[in-house]
C-alpha cells in the first residue's frame, strides 16, 4: 500500500559523475543542494556573487559572466546608512567590502573564475525561489540585494510569465556563449573578437525552490511559484533545458511538516537529503553512486576527531588515511580528496 504520492524522477538524458564540474546558480536551496555535492568531493561552483532568488538578477549576473564585464567605481555603492561598506547590487554581501577597490576586486575575481568555470561546465542548474524583483527607482535597474537600504528607493513587483521566460531564455543563451567562448576579451585586449564552436554545450536543468516565501503572504506565495512554473514550461519550449522536480517531491512526497525546521519554511536536513538522494539517482549512474558511498566512508574516517596530534596512533592514522586517500583517486576518476 503506497501510502504517500510519489512524483515520477526519470533518468536524465545525461550522467554526472566525479569527472563532471557542476554549477549552481539560485536561492539557498541551490546553495543546499551544491553543498552536498561539495560535501562529497565533487567539482562545483555555488553562487559565485552570493545567493539570488528571482530569474531577472540571475540573468543578469550570467550576462555580466558572459560578457566578461569589467566591474568599475560606478558598479558600487557606499552604504552611508548603516555599516560604511561598499557594495554592489549585483551581488551578496560576502562580496562587499570597507574600500571600493577592494569591492571592485572581489566583483571581478568572482566574474573570473566564474566564467573559467562555466567554459568547463558540464551541467549547470538553475533554481528559481521567487517571482517578486526589486528595482531601483531612479534607474528600473533590477536588483539582486537590497543590502538593507532605505526601503523608498526601490519598487517591488512580480513579474509576469512572458517575462520570467524571457529572463531564463536569456540565462540559457548566454550560459552557450560562455560555453562555447573559446577567448573573451581582455581588459587589455577589448578589440579582441570572441570565436565560437557550436558543440559541446552545457547541460541546463531548472528547479523550483520549495522553500516558501511566506513574507508575501500565502497566496501571493503560491502565484509566485505558479509564475515560475509556467515561465519554466514557456522557456524549456524554446530553449533546449530540461527540469527537476524538487518543487513537486517536497510538496507531494514530503507534505508533512516533520520535513521542515524549527521555522516551518525551510526544509530540515532529512528534506535536503532525501532531494539530494533523489538528485543522485536521476543524474547518476549506480557506479558513481557506489563511489560516492566509499568516499563518505572514507571522509567519516578522515574527519574523526584527534585528540593527541604527537600520539603513534595518530601518526599511523595519518598514515592510513594518506594511504586510503590515494588509493581512492586512483580507483575513481576525476575524485580530488586534498
Amino acid at each position: 500500500m503506497e501510502l504517500f504520492t510519489r512524483v515520477d524522477t526519470p533518468k536524465a538524458g545525461f550522467e554526472i559523475d566525479y569527472t563532471s564540474r557542476i554549477a549552481f546558480f539560485g536561492s539557498c536551496f541551490a546553495d543546499n543542494i551544491s553543498a552536498q555535492f561539495a560535501a562529497r568531493k565533487f567539482s562545483v561552483l555555488a553562487n559565485p556573487f552570493g545567493t539570488v532568488y528571482n530569474p531577472v538578477s540571475i540573468a543578469r549576473q550570467i550576462r555580466a559572466i558572459a560578457d566578461g564585464k569589467v566591474f568599475g567605481e560606478n558598479d558600487v555603492f557606499k552604504d552611508e546608512r548603516c555599516d560604511g561598506l561598499w557594495h554592489s547590487w549585483d551581488a551578496h554581501s560576502s562580496l562587499s567590502a570597507s574600500t571600493r577597490e577592494e569591492c571592485i576586486a572581489k566583483l571581478n575575481a568572482a566574474t573570473a573564475q566564474a566564467r573559467d568555470f562555466l567554459r568547463k561546465a558540464d551541467a549547470v542548474f538553475i533554481t528559481l525561489g521567487t517571482a517578486f524583483v526589486y528595482y531601483l527607482k531612479d534607474s528600473g535597474m533590477p536588483v539582486s540585494n537590497c543590502h538593507r537600504q532605505d526601503p523608498n528607493l526601490f519598487t517591488r513587483r512580480m513579474i509576469s510569465v512572458e517575462e520570467a521566460a524571457s529572463a531564463i531564455c536569456e540565462i540559457v543563451e548566454n550560459l552557450r556563449k560562455i560555453k562555447n567562448q573559446t577567448r573573451i576579451a581582455s581588459p587589455s585586449a577589448r578589440n579582441d573578437v570572441a570565436r565560437f564552436t557550436s558543440d559541446n554545450t552545457p547541460r541546463i536543468v531548472f528547479t523550483v525552490s520549495p522553500l516558501r516565501h511566506m513574507g508575501d503572504g500565502a497566496h501571493n506565495n503560491t502565484l509566485s511559484k505558479a509564475t515560475l512554473q509556467l515561465a519554466i514550461n514557456k522557456a524549456l519550449e524554446e530553449a533546449n533545458a530540461t527540469y527537476f522536480p524538487s518543487y513537486e517531491i517536497v510538496m507531494d512526497e514530503l507534505r508533512d511538516y516533520r520535513f521542515y525546521a524549527d521555522d516551518m519554511v525551510h526544509l530540515s536536513k532529512t528534506a535536503e537529503e532525501y532531494i539530494f538522494k533523489q538528485m543522485t539517482e536521476t543524474y547518476c549512474d549506480s557506479t558513481t553512486r557506489e563511489n560516492m558511498a566509499k568516499v563518505e566512508k572514507f571522509l567519516k574516517m578522515a574527519n574523526h576527531r584527534i585528540q593527541d596530534e604527537s600520539s603513534p596512533a595518530t601518526q599511523q592514522l595519518k598514515k592510513k588515511i594518506a594511504s586510503q586517500a590515494a588509493e581512492l583517486e586512483k580507483q575513481i576518476p576525476g575524485l580530488s580528496l586534498r
